[in-house]
């Protein structure tokens, strides 16, 4: 049984939030530069390269476990998921998790019962976004995670960079920041929109929804109320009709040891798929004594 019942949400602060703002408006510098051929290739390959970093990363990996890898690939996800300017795997995990533990009450930080833009983008834009301590301590024992989430801007710029030397300044416009900024609201409604409109297969105790046009724009992540239903399981996109790009490229990299246990649905009720949940919910999000 959910409820819409109005929460109150934060203050944006505007002074730091500025930059945010302004990288909006960096694309339509290419009206004096006009776009190349080479800008739009370096937009898809940068959007879709690192919107599986996001969610096969990011999501899947750090906040849910839902696949083991290697310490070296472990980085490689880090890095490529620290290239899409959401910050570092510690800061966007952990907020996550924080949105599972306490999902549309007062300590999640980006519930919709806050209001619709504020779970969009407002909630990053305030004066607390960091995460609780002790939601993270499973992967903050790596120093190498420890120094990419410290320092998160260095692949975001080296990724610039190469945008530019590859295509120019048209380049660096359209296939660095148009793609960061699509990036960035495309994975946005996830938490806003897909907690709106949708359809609800489950009876989740949240608002999520499953929504077909971000499932395709996040490359199967829209399956948003499958997700909350069991938000350990690899697979969202449950029915064959369900597009979910993300676990496709997965079970690939499975099938070429790249990552292994990939964890897929079990049987409804059944005492393992209990004890897996008691298990992130105990030694991944609890805070230390």
């Amino acid at each position: 049984m959910t409820t819409t019942e109005r929460i109150p949400h934060g203050r944006i602060q505007m002074r730091t939030s500025i930059p945010f703002f302004v990288l909006h408006l960096v694309p339509f510098l290419a009206i004096f530069t006009g776009v190349t051929t080479t800008a739009w290739i370096l937009l898809a390959v940068t959007y879709w390269g690192r919107m599986f970093f996001i969610t096969a990363g990011y999501h899947r990996y750090f906040s849910h476990r839902s696949y083991k890898t290697s310490r070296a690939f472990q980085f490689v996800l880090a890095v490529g998921g620290a290239s899409a300017s959401q910050k570092g795997p510690l800061w966007w995990a952990g907020h996550h998790r924080l949105h599972h533990r306490f999902s549309d009450t007062e300590r999640d930080p980006h519930t919709p019962r806050k209001g619709f833009w504020w779970s969009h983008c407002g909630w990053i834009l305030g004066p607390d976004t960091k995460a609780e301590a002790g939601t993270m301590k499973d992967f903050a024992k790596y120093p190498e995670i420890r120094w990419i989430s410290k320092y998160d801007w260095v692949p975001v710029w080296g990724l610039a960079l190469v945008c530019f030397l590859i295509g120019g300044w048209s380049g660096l416009l359209i296939g660095f920041f148009g793609s960061t900024v699509l990036l960035w609201h495309s994975t946005f409604l996830v938490n806003s929109l897909a907690h709106v409109q949708g359809t609800r297969r489950w009876e989740t105790t949240d608002t999520s929804r499953n929504n077909w046009f971000i499932a395709l724009v996040t490359m199967g992540e829209g399956w948003h109320n499958n997700h909350h239903h069991k938000a350990y399981v690899c697979r969202q996109g449950l029915k064959w009709w369900e597009v979910d790009v993300t676990y496709y490229i997965l079970v690939a990299l499975e099938k070429l040891h790249v990552v292994w246990d990939v964890k897929r649905p079990r049987p409804e009720g059944s005492t393992e798929d209990r004890d897996e949940v008691d298990e992130i919910t105990d030694a991944a999000l609890s805070t230390p004594a």
